[in-house]
């Protein structure tokens, strides 16, 4: 069996993935972006393992041994599941490998914000706290977590760890289903109008569907608190950037924490990179997933999805 991983620095250069070696001939390439670099680097191949390269008719008809694709990532809106599905290619996922990491950088990016952490950290390196007289220095009003009510878009493993994490700092956690599933979970349930008009924080964690896609538009945004905080670690395209990018500046909410941009990296016409003023906006590079153990799991996940596939057995099969 020939393994090809397309994209090896989407694991990280010091994540170990040697465990491939096991299973057969294994070729790896730092990063694989078109669709002629899949054809040419795939056409003998027996299992792919990609991320972001497209997985479609285009780059995939020309490898005739082609059988497996492992997704290095739970998300495979980079694959054409019909066509795989026609073809006989098994595809699967990982799931579940950031839950811990993707919650625990949803609290890093909303205390950031709200706490004016950047500001108070330049604010002492800069000199100015050594040459105040007083012991102190809050001159820009900060706020607790505790009695906040914390809302909720997306209730999977990750929406569900945020708000046990919400509850533990002593939130009123709301949540509301994008797709209207109920999921009696104890916490209330709410319609998009109410999550937007009482949550002082609110945090998106659903997949990018027809359903989320600028679920908060320039109307949403209009519907929240002024002091409220909007965090995104679910998909870019589920916050229209351009209408956050005026309700930052228009102080229609108070601020945000993006992990996740419309375009990735940040595309040089996203109003989003013109605010620099970190008391409003802190923005990461897509790492919330990335921590050293996720990572570690991501890939031994992949792993012992090809190795069931090699032993006739399904694991985590999206087609």
């Amino acid at each position: 069996m020939k393994i090809v991983l397309l994209e090896r620095l989407s694991a990280g250069a010091d994540t170990d993935v040697s465990c491939f070696e096991e299973l057969g001939e294994f070729v790896s390439y730092d990063n694989t972006v078109t669709i002629e670099e899949v054809k040419e680097r795939i056409f003998d191949a027996d299992a792919v393992i990609s991320n972001k390269a497209p997985m479609n008719e285009l780059s995939l008809k020309d490898a005739p041994k082609l059988k497996f694709i492992g997704e290095l990532a739970t998300g495979y809106d980079n694959c054409d599941i019909d066509y795989c599905k026609n073809r006989g290619i098994l595809v699967t996922n990982v799931r579940d490998y950031s839950t811990a990491m993707v919650a625990q950088h949803t609290f890093t990016l909303a205390l950031t914000v709200s706490q004016k952490i950047v500001h108070y950290d330049n604010y002492v390196k800069s000199g100015q706290y050594a040459g105040q007289e007083r012991f102190s220095n809050f001159d820009i009003p900060f706020n607790e977590l505790d009695k906040k009510t914390w809302g909720i878009a997306g209730f999977g493993n990750i929406g569900s760890r945020v708000a046990r994490i919400a509850e533990a700092f002593g939130c009123r956690v709301i949540i509301h289903s994008v797709t209207g599933k109920r999921h009696n979970s104890g916490y209330e349930e709410v319609d998009k109008e109410t999550l937007l008009r009482e949550s002082d924080f609110l945090s998106l964690h659903c997949p990018l569907s027809d359903l989320s896609r600028n679920f908060i538009d320039g109307r949403a945004l209009s519907m929240m608190k002024k002091t409220a905080v909007l965090i995104n670690v679910a998909r870019g395209p589920v916050v229209d950037n351009k209408a956050l990018y005026e309700a930052l500046e228009n102080g229609t909410i108070a601020g945000a924490g993006l992990d996740v941009l419309e375009k990735e990296p940040i595309a040089k016409d996203n109003p989003l990179g013109r605010i620099k003023d970190s008391k409003k906006l802190i923005i990461t590079p897509h790492l919330a997933w990335a921590s050293v153990e996720a990572r570690e799991r991501c890939v031994n996940e992949v792993y012992l999805n090809l190795k069931a596939f090699i032993n006739g057995e399904e694991r985590n099969r999206v087609s």
